[in-house]
């Protein structure tokens, strides 16, 4: 077996999502009276409200963790767009004539970039909703753009993290467990991501 994540790469990982789920709902409530319930089932209005920006910093202090440990292997290089225009592969689950790739593919490392920073616009204009007290009247323009960066942020990041968790368990089998565990299997290592399992193995 081969270690893919360390342990506290899978912790702050499971932090994140978890995380990300918690806004996610609590946002969903707040975004539309219809889905108010939800809010309900969180332990009420008030205390949905209380803790979603409480763990909103919590969800951003795990990004920037993962920035500053994954920031090498999440920089873009030439085998990343020879990937790009075998893509088509990758989503057709024929993973034998995609190119080898290194630790992380393009898109773990596209959606990477896109929470990153839908995290940043969401952190900065969720303080503003949080204190919009400080914001004076004279000023309430930036009150409406905080609102409309911190939805348009929010719903790009829904549609990334749905993609993701797609690919991470129905798509590309073994990459759930290997978040759990941290171990794949070298037949797993050398199927999806050769570059990366010839590095670790010696090869």
């Amino acid at each position: 077996m081969i270690l893919r994540y360390t342990l506290a790469e899978r912790v702050v990982h499971w932090i994140a999502g978890l995380t990300y789920i918690y806004q996610l709902l609590t946002g969903l409530a707040f975004y539309s009276p219809h889905l108010f319930w939800i809010a309900m089932m969180l332990g009420g209005a008030p205390t949905s409200r209380y803790w979603h920006p409480w763990i909103g910093l919590l969800f951003t202090a795990a990004l920037f963790w993962m920035f500053r440990t994954w920031l090498d292997d999440m920089r873009f290089t030439a085998v990343d767009r020879q990937w790009n225009k075998a893509m088509e592969h990758y989503i057709r689950n024929e993973d034998e004539q995609l190119p080898p790739i290194d630790r992380y593919n393009a898109g773990q490392k596209y959606f990477f970039w896109v929470m990153l920073y839908a995290g940043l616009i969401m952190l900065v204009s969720g303080v503003v909703l949080w204190f919009p007290e400080k914001i004076p009247w004279s000023l309430r323009f930036v009150r409406y753009t905080a609102i409309l960066l911190h939805v348009s942020a929010a719903l790009i990041s829904i549609g990334a993290f749905i993609i993701h968790v797609y690919m991470g368990t129905a798509m590309v089998r073994g990459s759930f467990t290997a978040m759990v565990r941290g171990w794949v299997p070298p037949a797993w290592a050398r199927t999806h991501h050769r570059l990366w399992y010839n590095r670790v193995a010696g090869r």
